[in-house]
């Protein structure tokens, strides 16, 4: 049975790595199609020693795996699930931001 502690760290772990933009468009990408890192860097427009940063940090999450092709690289979600939660977690920010019921919403930043 998972505790508090561990249910804590492991959103702690999905916040840190949903907490770049750069971090975020790489998931998305890759909630798509598996891809390697040199084509994860064109599309995303970055330098491949930033997006190597970016997918350590992914990686050291647990969200993302680097499979071995070759003399290549292919990274992937670690499971297909990470997908739908992305989408989930990005259509239940969107449905809450629809309905703002915080009246100081603007006044405070929250909500």
């Amino acid at each position: 049975m998972a505790t508090i502690a561990s249910d804590i760290d492991v959103l702690a772990r999905f916040g840190r790595a949903l907490a770049d933009p750069i971090r975020c468009r790489i998931l998305i990408a890759l909630r798509e199609a598996p891809a390697h890192p040199a084509d994860l860097a064109d599309l995303l427009g970055v330098s491949r020693t930033r997006l190597s940063n970016h997918l350590a940090c992914l990686r050291d999450c647990g969200l993302v795996v680097a499979v071995p092709v070759g003399r290549r690289t292919r990274y992937e979600l670690a499971d297909e699930r990470l997908g739908h939660a992305l989408d989930d977690l990005r259509t239940a920010v969107i449905a809450v931001a629809a309905d703002r019921t915080c009246v100081d919403a603007d006044e405070k930043g929250c909500c």
